[in-house]
């Protein structure tokens, strides 16, 4: 590896973490459940994302399968909570 390509996936994994912390900060702090919702989806994107990286600096591929299966339940939970603050219930 590189040292170029070193120092970039340390920057973007710091970048990615300053951003999980104001995200965080939304997340305790929101005033309305949407905004919640919002900062929920934005954290398990981060997450995808950081495992991403990290996929690239080990050079593995099962790094990519656990961020596809991070995607998937992360939407399916997104829906279910904008689901449940627009109607109350989840399932009909």
């Amino acid at each position: 590896m590189s040292t170029l390509l070193f120092y970039a996936i340390g920057f973007t994994l710091g970048c990615y973490a300053l951003a999980s912390l104001m995200v965080l900060v939304r997340l305790l702090r929101g005033p309305r459940a949407q905004d919640r919702v919002f900062a929920l989806d934005l954290l398990y994107m981060q997450a995808m994302l950081v495992v991403l990286v990290t996929g690239i600096f080990h050079q593995s591929d099962r790094y990519f399968e656990v961020a596809l299966l991070i995607a998937l339940f992360g939407f399916v939970s997104s829906a279910g909570m904008a689901k449940f603050i627009l109607r109350g219930e989840v399932i009909e």
